[in-house]
């Protein structure tokens, strides 16, 4: 296995800087100010927009704050809810449409729940705002939110709504929101091909249920198909290949245990279940993904990247066809990644809890 650059140690300032990594790597800072980055676009004329979980878009640019963006939606910041994911439309040059994600308190009860919205940028407002989906009830937990948003190549958005902490409740009953994978139409419509769409009782925009809390989300690609990678509890994260009505088995199948250390599981595999294709325990509390296709990599193209937010680092995953030969450690101590994204000049960008947004550079 080729061996990537690791960096142990980055001295952290408001200045962009770097550390000397090995095998022709560098991660420099090229971004300061933003607290929790969640989510991370590129505008066509090169601009930023980073989403806070705090409930702030701001616009970057030249690696600096340019501004904040106005008429964001409602946020419930609530323990790890706030305004998390964003999405470009694939036509979004031709229609200006931006996808975000986050803790809406509208609707049944008290707390939030995951909301997924459409909406355009003028100037630095964001307008014609659409609610596509709001997951129900709403619930006081503040955890699992789940909220990454992808499109395929036949231009259907997936996103993803965490069990809300009610894993008994939710992941595996298809009349309940919650530890499901959705896909809808660009504007809202539930696709009549989706797999429950004519089960008694099912929620129709579901397409895959039996997740836990995925985090990260990334078309492959080489196959078109849509990847994700969930939180496990005390080991288990899973690295799945969402299948159209597939059951990924939280919380009866698991290579987690509880945080108290005793057991809940009935297995780790099954028949009718579908397996992951690579798991990690103990668990590296993975957030946000990005497959590699820039030239500036040529020893990890084609291979995923993926965030740490629990050992601050990356893993850097050996893709062959639909499945994971094996992974390895990147940039030892690089923060605590909430987000991967390989950004339009072909850089890799790794947003970070409190330590800025960084660039991996090629030193050669």
């Amino acid at each position: 296995m080729k061996k990537s650059a690791l960096c142990s140690a980055l001295v952290f300032s408001f200045a962009v800087q770097a550390c000397n990594a090995e095998e022709g790597y560098r991660v420099e800072t090229v971004v300061d100010g933003i607290t929790i980055p969640w989510g991370m676009v590129w505008l066509p004329g090169g601009d930023m927009l980073v989403s806070d979980r705090s409930g702030k878009l701001y616009r970057v640019r030249d690696g600096k704050i340019a501004g904040t963006i106005q008429g964001v939606p409602k946020v419930h910041v609530n323990g790890q809810g706030g305004l998390l994911d964003l999405e470009l439309h694939p036509d979004y040059q031709q229609n200006g449409w931006i996808y975000l994600t986050y803790s809406s308190p509208e609707g049944e009860g008290e707390g939030s729940n995951t909301a997924l919205m459409r909406a355009k940028l003028e100037g630095d407002e964001l307008v014609q705002k659409e609610i596509l989906y709001k997951a129900g009830p709403n619930s006081r937990r503040g955890q699992h939110y789940g909220s990454r948003i992808e499109f395929d190549d036949q231009g259907y958005v997936y996103f993803s709504v965490g069990d809300r902490g009610a894993r008994d409740e939710n992941p595996q009953d298809l009349s309940r929101d919650g530890g499901k994978i959705y896909r809808l139409h660009d504007d809202g419509r539930v696709p009549a091909d989706n797999p429950f769409v004519d089960r008694e009782g099912a929620i129709d925009a579901i397409y895959s249920l039996g997740h836990r809390n995925p985090q990260g989300m990334a078309k492959n690609p080489q196959s078109g198909t849509i990847w994700v990678h969930e939180h496990g509890p005390r080991g288990g994260d899973e690295v799945n290949v969402v299948r159209a009505g597939e059951n990924y088995g939280w919380p009866i199948l698991s290579y987690g245990i509880n945080y108290n250390g005793t057991e809940f599981a009935e297995g780790t595999e099954r028949e009718g279940y579908r397996s992951p294709i690579w798991y990690w325990v103990p668990s590296i509390a993975p957030s946000g993904m990005t497959f590699v296709t820039s030239d500036k990599y040529p020893d990890w193209k084609g291979d995923l990247l993926v965030g740490s937010l629990k050992f601050r680092y990356l893993v850097r995953a050996d893709v062959q066809g639909e499945s994971i030969a094996d992974t390895e450690i990147l940039f030892e101590d690089i923060g605590r990644v909430r987000n991967v994204e390989q950004g339009p000049d072909g850089y890799i960008y790794v947003a970070t809890e409190g330590d800025g947004i960084k660039r991996i550079v090629p030193t050669n």
